[in-house]
């Protein structure tokens, strides 16, 4: 395939009004994880960076300027930061799944795309990972 024939696609919107869906992302979190099949991997830590793209059901209620009335993103990152701090993790694809399961525990997140990327793994590339898309199967 040629490059003319390569399409571009862009991701449909998060935030949708019609669907009363809200738009809530964390951007570039960056932490140390120990993650890895290599050897050298499960002896030392490394720099993961991670996007978090969460389609969240705005309530009935008015917003009220209240934090209860939202999902929380502190929470949210704080979530990712303990999961992150647990043991050995092998693949990117795992800590990506148990991160989109954490979020899809609150009832009003419809669905989480979770992207990991490790920093440090290849010279000549600013990152390698994995980006997967969850569904809330329970609403």
């Amino acid at each position: 395939m040629s490059p003319s024939q390569v399409k571009l696609v862009k991701p449909d919107s998060i935030a949708d009004a019609r669907a009363k869906l809200r738009h809530v992302f964390i951007r570039d979190l960056v932490l140390s994880c120990s993650i890895g099949v290599h050897r050298h991997e499960k002896d030392a830590v490394q720099r993961v960076r991670i996007n978090l793209d969460l389609a969240v059901r705005e309530g009935d209620l008015e917003l009220e300027d209240k934090l209860g009335n939202v999902l929380c993103y502190e929470e949210i990152g704080d979530g990712v930061r303990e999961i992150v701090g647990r043991d050995h993790v092998n693949l990117v694809e795992t800590l990506a799944e148990e991160i989109s399961s954490m979020c899809l525990e609150d009832s009003r997140v419809r669905s989480a795309r979770v992207r990991v990327e490790k920093l440090d793994i290849m010279a000549d590339a600013t990152s390698v990972g994995v980006e997967i898309e969850r569904f809330n199967t329970k609403v």
